[in-house]
């Protein structure tokens, strides 16, 4: 897949996170677009159809393992890799993840070497 034609929604209520994740990945190629909450993440969705989603676990008002299973239930979302982005870590959590609709599970804090080949591993699934 062609980097430069590759669009990241990237769901996460932390700002500072979102601004080093966009810097990482836009170094690489890929656009990445932000959504701070759920309700953006779903707004942004009705005009936007990404290659990828990574999905923060713990936000305010509704939590990735939430927002991550009613994507999977909207039209043409199904075959989208959505990438849990968290700082859970506690044994279950992964697995709660996949559960919950997740292709993949990537810890936090990320590793600013390894993240932009994680992703890319997802994208050739």
């Amino acid at each position: 897949m062609e980097e430069g034609s590759v669009t990241i929604l990237y769901v996460e209520d932390n700002p500072d996170n979102r601004m080093l994740v966009r810097r990482v990945l836009s170094v690489e190629g890929y656009t990445v677009v932000d959504a701070p909450s759920a309700t953006e993440a779903f707004e942004k969705l009705k005009s936007l159809r990404p290659n990828l989603i990574l999905m923060d676990i713990n936000m305010p008002e509704m939590d990735g393992y939430t927002l991550t299973a009613r994507i999977r239930q909207l039209p043409n979302m199904g075959g989208i890799p959505i990438i849990a982005l968290t700082a859970n870590v506690m044994k279950g959590d992964r697995e709660k993840s996949l559960e919950a609709g997740c292709d993949g599970y990537i810890q936090k804090p990320i590793d600013i070497d390894t993240i932009a080949s994680q992703i890319e591993r997802y994208l050739k699934r």
